[in-house]
């Protein structure tokens, strides 16, 4: 007759076992947020890829000319500069000639 039991593990080295459950939630935190990334969750800023209308940058565009343009009456125009700056991971003596800037529509 074969007996079938639980089988009992015994941890031999907590801090081996510690480490172990570390690297393992690591490893499960770096998937998770591979698969967002893939999946083309595109969150950061609470915006969705509708939220945002994306221009070309022409020679002789400024933060400051594209905030007063496209902001609304009430925004304060170097609030506008600072939102388009994070908005784009940028400061604004990143800008160039070509570049495709996000802008988001409720600036």
């Amino acid at each position: 007759m074969i007996k079938i039991g639980k089988k009992k593990y015994i941890i031999k080295s907590k801090s081996r076992f510690l480490i172990f459950i570390i690297v393992a939630l690591m490893l499960a935190a770096a998937a998770v947020s591979a698969v967002m990334t893939l999946a083309g969750v595109n969150n950061v800023l609470g915006m969705a890829k509708e939220d945002v209308i994306e221009i070309e940058i022409e020679p002789g565009d400024t933060l400051w000319d594209i905030a007063g343009e496209y902001m609304s009456q009430e925004t304060d125009r170097r609030k506008a500069v600072y939102v388009l700056c994070k908005t784009n991971h940028m400061s604004a003596a990143q800008l160039y000639a070509g570049q495709i800037l996000k802008i988001p529509k409720d600036l």
